[in-house]
């Protein structure tokens, strides 16, 4: 379903976009470096399941055409119905775990950098009753020289989604630990609030902060499976490890495997495991470039989406089939199976991370989304005190559209101050190959699987 990116570029046009501390013919990454990058850094998600009562394999993570209808809005109904094809139905479908991701490599004084978006997906959530379950994560790596994990470079910082909060941690914070180069995260089940507290629920994602050493001596001894996590006091239970399959480390030590329908949790989200009693399986790296033409006024978009809530992106280069000038988006999400065809959810391009226009949190106890950037905007100013219309000459944006390549790079800072972030807006031009940079937001890197 791919539309593949067309990518034009002239070198006078990208000569006089050069921004202040850009060395022009600066150098780029290859193809095969970028996903090198995008595996190296993948997390792993262990995961509490809530799979009693009839809901074997509800708590996968999934591919978005995991039934291959190519259609969106039909993916509730159907992922209600997995439990069907654990026990041998559907054979056509193909469910496959997946992290749709894109990366962002830009050049700023001679050093390179990335940010890493992973987006994990659920196709149901809250019990089954609402639709596209949108968690993501974002990494940020500094001093970049092409090899991943080489000399000099460095994981900055992180990102997390937590309902409407948007959490972030450095890593020299003590409640982030890595497996090797991966990230430890925990994910809630899809229940709605069900347990005897008002914890963690309906998919959010939370910081791991056991240290690796520990998790595996308790993997090893057969203990029982539960890490502790960033902002709660006790452990919460793993009934599933999803590890990055194409990251060799990761999987030996899991031990981790391909999903296939035997591997249910089949377990109340209260229950107790021992470690080899977790379902360990691995999932594969795609593209947010795939599913961003489905929501673009010029395809089917009313198949996947509803009218009521648009995104106007100006256009600099043709990219997935799209031209130049403002396109429209199409952003509310679509659900045959409900009455009134929506739960309100937004696809993509409705999402500040897309943008990087969000303000960061560092308390994930009570969700608040009390902060507005207020990007979109222009209101949302950087560490430099500029809007995104400052940065980019055009003001008349402002509250009308997005440029195309406009994204707001966090440092790991926090200010508390409304309206203002710690990072910078990137400056016009970042994204062209002679100043060394990279937009996979709209450029698919991995190929599609059959």
């Amino acid at each position: 379903m791919r539309l593949r990116a067309l990518v034009l570029a002239a070198t006078t046009l990208a000569t006089a976009l050069v921004a202040p501390g850009q060395a022009s013919a600066a150098w780029s990454l290859t193809t095969a470096q970028r996903r090198a990058y995008l595996a190296h850094y993948a997390p792993v998600l262990l995961k509490r399941g809530d799979e009693n009562d009839g809901k074997a394999g509800r708590d996968w993570i999934t591919n978005f055409d995991f039934d291959r209808d190519g259609d969106y809005a039909t993916n509730r109904a159907n992922w209600r119905d997995v439990p069907a094809h654990v026990a041998g139905g559907h054979p056509g479908w193909r469910i496959r775990p997946t992290l749709y991701t894109a990366l962002l490599e830009f050049t700023e004084g001679g050093s390179k950098s990335l940010v890493l978006l992973y987006h994990v997906y659920n196709a149901a959530d809250k019990d089954g009753r609402e639709i596209h379950d949108w968690e993501r994560v974002e990494i940020v790596v500094r001093g970049v020289t092409g090899t991943p994990g080489g000399a000099g470079e460095s994981f900055a910082n992180a990102t997390v989604t937590h309902h409407k909060d948007h959490v972030m941690r450095r890593a020299s914070d003590p409640d982030v630990r890595f497996l090797g180069s991966h990230l430890l995260l925990w994910q809630a089940d899809e229940s709605d609030f069900d347990l005897p507290s008002a914890g963690p629920h309906a998919h959010e994602l939370r910081y791991v902060t056991d240290p690796w050493a520990t998790i595996a001596g308790r993997m090893a001894s057969g203990a029982k499976a539960e890490v502790h996590i960033s902002g709660a006091d006790d452990a919460r239970n793993v009934h599933y490890a999803f590890v990055p399959g194409g990251a060799a480390d990761a999987v030996a030590a899991f031990g981790a495997v391909p999903l296939t329908p035997s591997a249910a949790s089949r377990v109340d989200n209260g229950t107790k495991v021992a470690w080899p009693q977790v379902k360990r399986l691995t999932y594969e790296l795609q593209d947010l470039a795939d599913i961003v033409p489905s929501h673009w006024s010029g395809s089917a978009w009313q198949r996947h989406w509803l009218a009521d809530d648009v995104v106007d992106v100006r256009f600099e280069t043709p990219a997935l089939g799209i031209g130049t000038g403002v396109q429209r988006f199409h952003n509310r999400s679509r659900d045959n199976a409900a009455s009134d065809l929506t739960d309100g959810r937004e696809g993509y391009l409705s999402k500040a991370w897309f943008f990087g226009a969000y303000s960061a949190e560092l308390d994930e106890d009570t969700p608040s989304g009390s902060d507005d950037f207020g990007g979109f905007a222009g209101t949302g100013v950087d560490s430099a005190g500029r809007t995104r219309g400052a940065v980019s000459g055009d003001p008349a944006s402002h509250g009308a559209y997005w440029r195309q390549h406009e994204y707001f790079v966090h440092d790991g800072g926090l200010d508390d101050a409304r309206s203002r972030e710690r990072g910078t807006w990137l400056a016009p031009g970042w994204h062209l190959p002679v100043n060394g940079g990279f937009d996979g937001r709209w450029q698919p890197l991995f190929d599609d699987l059959p």
